[in-house]
Order: C-alpha cells, then sequence, then structure tokens
C-alpha cells in the first residue's frame, strides 16, 4: 500500500471514530431532556443544566493530557482504548438511578470528548506539511455528529419507548456504547501505530510549547469558533421557542440546520487555508464573524418616541375638534391619526409610523405655538426569523472554516507537539462549549435580551482579530524594521 493511500485510511478511521464520539458526546442533549419532559427523573432546571455540560466539560479538560500520550504512544493505541473505556459509562447508564449516578457516568463518557486531541495528533503525523490543512479539516468534519444525534436520537428514543415507555430509554445508550465497542475493533483490525519521532520524551519538555504566548492566542481563536459552536448547538432551541415562538420540532430542525453545515465546511477550510494560508483566512473568518454577529446583536423590538406635533397658529379658542383636525377661531389644523398598521412581523428592515394624538378640547383657549397634537413615532424591528436563520447558518459556517484554519497553524509552529498543542487549544475551545450558555443565561438574565449573546460573541470576535493584527504588526517590524520605516514614511 502507497505512503498516502495508507495515510488516507488512517484518516478515514479518524473521521469515522471522531463522528461517533461526537455524537456520543452531545447525546446527553437530548437523553436528559426527553427524560426530564417525559417525567422519567424529576431533574430541576439547575440540575439539568449540569448534565448537559458534565460530558462537555470532562471532554474538555482531559483534551491535553490525552493530547500528550498520543504524541508518546501513538494514536491507535490512545483511541482504541478511549473508544473502549468510554463505552463502559455507557453500558452502566440504564443503571443510573439519581442525579450523582448520572452525573458520574456522563462525566466518564463525556471522556469521547478528548477524541479531537488524538485525531489532531494521530493524523497529522501522516500527512506532509501540503497536506495538513486539508486532512485536519476532513478530519474536523466529524463534528456533524451533533447532527447525527439530533436527527437520530429522538426518533430512537420514541420507538424504543412505544413498548415501555419508562424503561426503553435504556437502550439508547447500549446502541450507542455498541458503535464505539464496533469502531475499537475497526481500530485494532486495520490501524497501524505511528508515533512523532522527533517528539520529547520528558514531560518537561513536552510541556514545554505551553510557554509560547502563540498557544494561547490560537486557544482564544478557538474558544471563538469552536467553543461558542458548541455553545449555539444547544443554545439555539430555547433561542428559536422563546423569541419565534417555534415548536420544538421546528426549532430543533433550525438549529440543526445551523450545526450540519458548520461541521460539514470544515474539510473546505481545510483546503482554503492550503491554498490562501490560514493567517488570510482567519482574517476573514474573524471579519464575518464581527460583521454578522453585529447584525445579529439588534433584538426584536418596538421604540416609541416624540415625532412632529401640530401647534397653534394664532391665539384663539378651539371650535371644533375632529379626529382629522382641530379649528382654532376659524383656522383648521390637520392633524394625521393613528392609523391601523399592517402586521409588520415579516418585514427585514425596522418599519416607521408617525401619528398625533389631540391634547386639547373644544372651547378651551390656547395660545399662538401651544401645542394641540403631540407627534408620536414608532420604530418597529421584527429580526425576521428567515433573515435571522440565514445570517446564523452563516456565522456557523466562518466558524467551521475557522476550526480548520486554527488547526491548519498547529503542525506549522509546533510539528513535533502536534498533540498536546492541539490538546491545550482543544481544551481552550471545549472550556468555550460548557461556559458560552452559562454566560449566555447570565446574560439574559441581566440585560433581559436574548441578543446580549451575540453582543458578547461580537466583543470577543473584535478581541481575537486585534489580537492576531497586532501580533502580525509587530513581527513585521521586527524581521522588517527597514520595510516598515519606507512605509511609514511613504504615508507621511
Amino acid at each position: 500500500m502507497s505512503s498516502l493511500s495508507q495515510s488516507h485510511k488512517i484518516l478515514f478511521l479518524n473521521t469515522l471514530a471522531f463522528t461517533i464520539c461526537f455524537a456520543c458526546w452531545t447525546l446527553n442533549g437530548v437523553l436528559v431532556t426527553y427524560l426530564v419532559d417525559k417525567g422519567i427523573f424529576n431533574w430541576t432546571v439547575v440540575e439539568t443544566g449540569w448534565l448537559l455540560g458534565i460530558p462537555i466539560l470532562s471532554g474538555a479538560i482531559f483534551r491535553l493530557p490525552v493530547g500528550i500520550l498520543t504524541d508518546k504512544y501513538g494514536g491507535k493505541i490512545v483511541f482504541s482504548i478511549l473508544l473502549f473505556l468510554c463505552s463502559v459509562p455507557l453500558f452502566l447508564l440504564p443503571f443510573a438511578d439519581s442525579f450523582w449516578s448520572f452525573a458520574l457516568l456522563s462525566f466518564l463518557f463525556g471522556l469521547v470528548g478528548t477524541s479531537f486531541a488524538v485525531g489532531i495528533g494521530y493524523t497529522s503525523v501522516w500527512y506532509p506539511k501540503n497536506w495538513q490543512g486539508r486532512a485536519l479539516g476532513i478530519f474536523g468534519m466529524g463534528n456533524a455528529g451533533a447532527a447525527i444525534t439530533t436527527f437520530i436520537a429522538p426518533t430512537l428514543l420514541n420507538h424504543l419507548s412505544e413498548k415501555n415507555p419508562v424503561n426503553g430509554w435504556k437502550i439508547l445508550p447500549v446502541i450507542y456504547a455498541g458503535a464505539l465497542v464496533l469502531i475499537g475493533i475497526l481500530f485494532i483490525v486495520f490501524a497501524k501505530n505511528k508515533t512523532n519521532n522527533a517528539v520529547s520524551k520528558t514531560m518537561v519538555e513536552l510541556m514545554s510549547p505551553l510557554k509560547n504566548v502563540r498557544v494561547w492566542r490560537f486557544g482564544a481563536y478557538y474558544f471563538l469558533v469552536f467553543g461558542f459552536f458548541v455553545a449555539y448547538s444547544q443554545w439555539l432551541l430555547p433561542n428559536f421557542m422563546n423569541v419565534y415562538h417555534t415548536s420544538l420540532v421546528m426549532g430543533g430542525m433550525f438549529a440543526t440546520m445551523f450545526s450540519l453545515p458548520s461541521g460539514i465546511i470544515r474539510a473546505f477550510g481545510g483546503y482554503l487555508s492550503d491554498k490562501f494560508g490560514a493567517r488570510k483566512v482567519m482574517y476573514w473568518v474573524l471579519g464575518s464573524s464581527i460583521a454578522i454577529s453585529f447584525l445579529l446583536m439588534f433584538p426584536k423590538m418596538e421604540v416609541f418616541t416624540t415625532g412632529l406635533g401640530v401647534l397653534a397658529a394664532n391665539n384663539g379658542t378651539i371650535t371644533a375638534v375632529t379626529a382629522n383636525a382641530v379649528t382654532v377661531n376659524d383656522k383648521v389644523h390637520k392633524i394625521n391619526p393613528k392609523e391601523i398598521s399592517e402586521n409588520h412581523d415579516t418585514a427585514i428592515f425596522p418599519v416607521k409610523s408617525s401619528w398625533q394624538e389631540i391634547i386639547v378640547k373644544q372651547n378651551q383657549d390656547v395660545k399662538k405655538k401651544e401645542l394641540l397634537a403631540q407627534g408620536i413615532t414608532q420604530i418597529k424591528f421584527s429580526a425576521n426569523i428567515w433573515v435571522y436563520l440565514v445570517l446564523v447558518i452563516l456565522i456557523g459556517i466562518s466558524w467551521g472554516i475557522g476550526k480548520a484554519a486554527v488547526f491548519k497553524h498547529i503542525p506549522e509552529y509546533f510539528p513535533n507537539e502536534v498533540g498536546v498543542v492541539g490538546g491545550m487549544v482543544g481544551l481552550i475551545g471545549g472550556l468555550g462549549g460548557f461556559a458560552g450558555p452559562i454566560i449566555f443565561g447570565y446574560l439574559l438574565n441581566y440585560t433581559g435580551l436574548w441578543t446580549s449573546s451575540w453582543i458578547f460573541i461580537f466583543l470577543i470576535s473584535v478581541l481575537c482579530l486585534l489580537w492576531m493584527h497586532r501580533t502580525i504588526i509587530k513581527v513585521m517590524r521586527t524581521k522588517s524594521p527597514n520595510f516598515t520605516r519606507e512605509i511609514e514614511h511613504e504615508i507621511k
């Protein structure tokens, strides 16, 4: 078998395993919601929130040590062990009968989220530099596993619960566990182990890249493009249901329309990073994240303000008052009455309405320039649901491309520590997925605005772009001081 065909086989196995692992990682989003909705477990809102977040947390915080193990011992060994170990808590999940037992098992099977760090390190050692972006981008398509769970798990739960409404759900985690075991067997039979011979052997040397600020900068990018992708995959459903009053099924479909393209487009992001360079791609990603989140931050709103009123032309007495006019002596002052407005819920842009309300009475004496009718202006912005959905899909696609671009940087700058650096960057991104919904919840409680989350994303996007641009300018001034001085001289 040629070297490249062997690499492609490993890439296929990695991507398949990561897809199944990502589906398992997000299982609680469907399973816990179902169990609470059917009254099988009477967990509080807070307990439910923790059960949704615990697998995301464990899958994030253990990415770094698992990435280190991958660098030292190879992806075949680490991936196989991970798949078999994580199947055990899924097999045991049907026996969970309390919040704490469910939480513990969720923490343990959440370790499948570390599969990202394994796959990044294992894929990287099989490909040359000019293939890194495409290969890692294809591997990252496994993010679409979240959409698999969204589509398949609810249907399976309904089918399994037809004959046994109370205990039918218990078969679902067993099915997921069986899938992990099957992929683990495929890895043992078909995968070939490979480690990076240049990897440092001591733990101190292995951890040394984490002292580099560049690692944390890449982590900040990934906190945005991956962390908020995971966070919004969960946050969009209540968002659509509360703001646009969609049904659970329709809201879930809209959330899937966000997560599925973002996962699939990652391979294209890898191709773009190979062709144009990851830095140039990140400029476009962060710029589009700023622009789209800015458009998304405006909430559905209705604003009333003072408009153009009607003033008396002369001193006198009001002799007649009708809906359309006020007469002072013989002078008729026309009034613009409020009209029954059309339904503007489908309008794309803000809609303005203006009218005047009479504030004087017949036989009342008035002076010149005295207010007869108060002007009122109403500005209504419906935040059209279809425009909102398109923008959400676009920012998801942008983040999908960005996920590939971030990981294109890592083998370029840290060719011998892809596992440890990728694990650290993945850890930071995973923490974004865990912390995102919590931050969004606090912002919602404080501001009362569902779009406050987009304001937060806008600020993070701006900070990431400024950090990247400032770093590039600093490097240019260091590497080419004469060129920089010439540019500044030309500008003057």
